[in-house]
């Protein structure tokens, strides 16, 4: 099982803010002393986390929001496409696409506030 993905984050209170406020997500977050935190985000209800790691060098800094290449990089699954999408909609996230309906079920990419892109998806 995994348990968490790191995500580089510009800043830590910033991503808790958009993850919290924009997906409802469960935040934990500890200090380590030195400026550091353990602070993670994850979906209601459980599942892998996210690790918010804010860059501590010029290398990290420039791959925030581009871990994926561009690329779709993280999966929320959904049991209600429809209710999420109007609710994160409504809560100000940017969707890149109108919702469509595949074989593998209802999908549409949103962007975090960095831009990595993700799939909000209901499975069929």
């Amino acid at each position: 099982m995994i348990a968490n993905v790191a995500l580089l984050v510009r800043d830590y209170d910033e991503a808790i803010a958009w993850y919290r406020d924009k997906l409802g997500f469960v935040i934990t977050d500890a200090d380590l002393g030195g400026g550091k935190r353990w602070v993670t985000a994850a979906p209601p209800g459980g599942g892998c986390a996210l690790l918010l790691a804010q860059a501590a060098t010029p290398q990290q800094a420039a791959s925030i929001g581009h871990q994926a290449g561009g690329r779709v990089f993280l999966f929320l699954h959904t049991d209600d496409f429809a209710r999420d999408h109007a609710a994160m909609t409504a809560a100000g996230v940017r969707f890149l696409e109108a919702p469509r309906h595949e074989a593998y079920g209802s999908v549409a990419v949103f962007e975090d506030l960095y831009g990595n892109r993700w799939d909000l998806l209901q499975p069929a």
